[in-house]
């Protein structure tokens, strides 16, 4: 099995401060994973009008209601902070990589140098913004929250129209409720989209604790993305359906430890257990004492461990012959 990505998802779980987004990347760093996620906008206005309300859960979760447009602004950072959060990903040695949320957005973090686009379930119907994306030939994650099979499938055919091929597309499957229900993961999903698609796929996460993504991994996802803080008591959106540090960590481990048990699929002993086959099955052993010649029936014969001698698997060939010799009790039958 290939080695999963995980990525750390900070989002906007700075509050629109600098040094926040890089106490978040240390704890992505110390965590183990192998991206931390910021999200990208050149600017608010840029993303939504002066008309849009906030989300319920936008609502919910910091306590008042404005216009989208306001609410955004306590929690963007300018095209240069990502500059530096950018340096100082490969300062400490984990990568950046950023959701772009605008046009612009696109190309600024095509220069900046990522290793693929994030494309976020809101923008799966965004026909310019899907062009834009698949013009840089990079590779493609994509999110596909609150998305029927039809608008994923219209969203694969702008990136293969562009030059995208099915390897070049990993699809996440995703549910955009910050906590989602577990009643809503539809986990299974997932492997639909694979089978439909061809594709590689993954989970993005917004439910509570780690036990989804984990199981996510078990059923083949090949990225996982998942939302952090620093403490979820912090004032904003996500905070409260983020994972805080001790729990990415463990995240990570489960993660890990999921894919070295996923093995190869061949169904064969181990070599751990190959020294235990002796000690835990049998073999046709004597039930009392046996003289030589004596007919060997089942009144005579049991099975017993060790698994040293003639497998229980030939008693019926056994059954009817001679004793070679004598045999006391519980000793190994030689034919």
């Amino acid at each position: 099995m290939n080695r999963v990505i995980i990525i750390a998802e900070a989002g906007v779980n700075h509050n629109g401060d600098i040094t926040i987004a890089k106490q978040l990347i240390d704890e992505a760093k110390q965590a183990g994973a192998d991206y931390v996620k910021f999200q990208t906008a050149s600017s608010p206005s840029a993303v939504t009008s002066k008309f849009a309300n906030m989300a319920e859960y936008q609502k919910r979760n910091v306590g008042r209601e404005e216009s989208q447009l306001e609410f955004l602004k306590d929690f963007t950072l300018p095209l240069d902070a990502f500059k530096l959060l950018k340096s100082y990903c490969d300062e400490i040695g984990i990568n950046f990589l950023s959701t772009p949320f605008d046009l612009n957005a696109v190309d600024f973090l095509y220069d900046l140098g990522m290793d693929f686009m994030k494309v976020p379930s809101g923008e799966v119907t965004n026909l310019p913004y899907l062009k834009k994306v698949a013009s840089k030939k990079l590779p493609v994650v994509m999110s596909s929250g609150m998305c029927k099979m039809d608008e994923v499938e219209s969203a694969l055919n702008v990136f293969y129209k562009e030059g995208l091929r099915p390897d070049d597309i990993t699809l996440l499957h995703c549910n955009t409720e910050y906590p989602t229900p577990f009643e809503d993961v539809n986990l299974k999903a997932m492997l639909t989209m694979r089978n439909a698609f061809g594709v590689n796929i993954g989970y993005s996460d917004h439910t509570r604790g780690i036990e989804v993504p984990i199981a996510a991994v078990a059923l083949g996802a090949t990225v996982i993305e998942k939302h952090f803080t620093l403490d979820r008591n912090m004032p904003g959106p996500d905070h409260k359906a983020s994972l805080e540090p001790n729990e990415l960590k463990a995240m990570v481990n489960a993660i890990r430890n999921i894919e070295k048990a996923m093995g190869n699929g061949e169904k064969k002993v181990s070599d751990s257990e190959r020294k235990n086959i002796a000690i835990a099955r049998r073999s046709i052993v004597a039930a009392k004492d046996i003289h030589k010649g004596e007919l060997l029936t089942e009144e005579n014969l049991t099975v017993k461990r060790p698994g040293t001698g003639i497998s229980p698997m030939r008693w019926e060939e056994v059954l009817g012959t001679k004793s070679v010799r004598d045999f006391t009790e519980d000793e190994l039958i030689e034919l």
